[in-house]
Formats: structure tokens, C-alpha cells, sequence
């Protein structure tokens, strides 16, 4: 059976991601068509830089009867604005970045390949202030409005119930509906992608789930959510004390662990596994996921990047 290709949109310019690109694809054998939707040009520059020598394939249009190759990286070029002098101009990046994403979704709208994967930007140059981050950045241009995000790692995963909230909005932000629509996307992630029912523990707003306010969330919200989630068949508990759901013995408990705010969660995942994890957007009609971590801008041309998280990302999709 034919795989699908994975379509590719590396991000911003100034980045790390073609340097961890290159290495990926020396490190690991893919076994998916990869069609990279970029500037040729800047793609060959780097190329350059990094003394990576392989076949790439120009592809004028993509369609379901385009044959891709294997053997060679297919390339959807996407002009980019330059001066006089024949240099990139800044102030056509997000663009460029707009317009590699607005092909991708048409190639996934056409049924071409429901395999997608981004590399990392900077959000404060790229978005506007409507969108909280990439994950809903793409929920809203692929016209879905529930998404999650899942920080997946083999072992440990877990999911943020909000994202690039500030601090000071996040208890305003969380309601019963929210995470009983969270927890079924969570399980039905699992069924679908890994064919198990996961578990999933569920950490708490406040320190020790405890408050001195009258009004305690662990209470009044999260702990009927997670009783009305488990009466609908998820294998879901909680909520637990956030400084303890990470201990070792604790974790092994669960398959994700889904916490209140972004930080929250996603800080003691990267303490623990580093680049050992890929972001996994659920709720989407096709598979998107991103390389855990950003553009590091100030590693750009240094060739010491770490590319770990890309090829789990790569081979994610591969298997998929």
C-alpha cells in the first residue's frame, strides 16, 4: 500500500529547523514521501551551510496523481518577496510563513495526505493577538473550533486544559464543559491512534487542590467534571496535587496527565524528558504535530542543535 507523504511546512526563516531537518533525515530512514512546502532557494542555501547533499524534486502542482519520490525530498517552492540586491525581506515573512500554511491545508483538504507537521515559529512575529498560539491557529483555518494540545512521549504525555493564557485568566477559563470535552478528546486520541483506552489523571487548579478562597475550583468544577467523565466510560481520576503527580511512582499510573494551564503541565515534561516529546494537536480531521520546542533564533548556523524531537515527529507520522 502506498504511504501517504508527510507535508512539511518548516516555519519561520531564521531557524533552527532545517539544521535538525538535515539530521533527522541522516539519522533516520523514512519510509513516507516528504514534500516540503518552502523557498527553494533558501532551502538550497541551507542545504550549503549544513554540507547536506541530497536529491530534491521540484514539484510544480500537487494533485492525487502526482507520483512522489521516495528516493528524493519533494519540493512545492513559495516565492518570497526580495530587494534589489537579491535579499530576503523581513517584512515579507509572514507571508511567506502564511502562504506555505494555506497550501498545506489544500493539499489536506484534497485528501492528498492527512499527514502534517510544522516546524517550530515565533508567535509574537507571526500571529495576531486573536490567536492564543499554532495550535489554534490552525484550528481556526482548518474551521474547527475544540482542539488540544498533547505533549506526547511514549512513556508520559500530557495536555494543557488552556494554552498561551496569562496567569491571571486561567481560573476564568475553566469550566466543567471544557474538560469533559478535553478527556473525550484525550480518549478518543488514544482509541483511535493507539488503539488503547488511556489513563488519565487529572492535577488540580490550586496548591494541594486546597484554597483559602471560599470558592474552590477542585471542588465545584474539576472534581463533578471528572465524575461525569468516568460515568461515560473514560478511565479518568482526580484531581491530584500538581507538585506530586510527577513523582515517579505517581505517573506510572497514568497514560496523560491533563492539567489546568499550559506551564503547568508542560514544565515538568520537558524537565523529565527534554526533547523527548513531539506537540500533537487532537481534534483535528488529520494528524498534526510540531517538534516541542521554538525557533531558538539565537542557535541559528551554530550546528548544535538538538534534532530529537523532530525525528520523533517524523517517525510518528511515518507509522501512522
Amino acid at each position: 500500500m502506498l504511504r501517504k507523504p508527510i507535508i512539511i511546512v518548516p516555519g519561520q526563516i531564521k531557524s533552527v529547523f532545517f539544521e535538525i531537518f538535515f539530521k533527522s533525515i541522516k539519522a533516520k530512514k523514512i519510509n513516507s514521501p516528504i514534500i516540503l512546502i518552502c523557498n527553494v532557494d533558501y532551502l538550497k542555501t541551507e542545504a550549503k551551510r549544513f554540507k547536506f547533499y541530497h536529491n530534491f524534486k521540484i514539484l510544480n502542482t500537487i494533485n492525487k496523481k502526482t507520483l512522489f519520490s521516495k528516493n528524493s525530498i519533494n519540493i512545492l517552492n513559495i516565492p518570497i518577496k526580495k530587494n534589489k540586491n537579491k535579499e530576503i525581506q523581513l517584512k515579507y515573512y509572514n507571508d511567506y510563513i502564511s502562504n506555505c500554511f494555506q497550501k498545506a491545508f489544500k493539499i489536506i483538504n484534497n485528501k492528498i495526505s492527512n499527514k502534517f507537521l510544522n516546524g517550530p515559529i515565533n508567535k509574537k512575529k507571526f500571529l495576531s493577538k486573536k490567536y492564543l498560539g499554532i495550535t489554534e491557529y490552525v484550528a481556526k483555518k482548518m474551521k474547527r473550533r475544540a482542539v488540544g494540545m498533547l505533549i506526547y512521549n511514549k512513556d508520559s504525555s500530557v495536555c494543557p486544559l488552556t494554552t498561551h493564557l496569562p496567569v491571571k485568566f486561567i481560573a476564568k477559563k475553566i469550566t466543567k464543559k471544557l474538560i469533559n470535552k478535553k478527556l473525550k478528546m484525550i480518549n478518543d486520541f488514544y482509541l483511535t491512534n493507539f488503539k488503547i483506552k488511556p489513563k488519565i489523571g487529572v492535577a488540580g487548579l490550586n496548591p494541594h487542590c486546597e484554597s483559602i478562597s471560599k470558592y474552590n475550583e477542585d471542588e465545584k468544577i474539576i472534581s463533578p467534571a471528572i465524575k461525569f467523565s468516568k460515568k461515560n466510560g473514560i478511565s479518568v481520576t482526580g484531581p491530584y496535587s500538581a507538585d506530586t503527580i510527577f513523582l515517579k511512582q505517581n505517573r506510572k499510573k497514568f497514560n496523560v496527565i491533563l492539567g489546568m494551564y499550559h506551564d503547568q503541565v508542560l514544565t515538568p515534561l520537558k524537565a523529565l524528558y527534554e526533547y523527548d516529546a513531539i506537540n500533537i494537536t487532537i481534534g483535528l480531521p488529520f494528524l498534526r504535530v510540531s517538534p516541542d520546542h521554538g525557533p531558538n533564533e539565537q542557535m541559528v548556523n551554530k550546528n548544535l542543535s538538538n534534532p530529537t524531537s523532530l525525528i520523533k515527529a517524523l517517525e510518528f507520522l511515518d507509522k501512522n
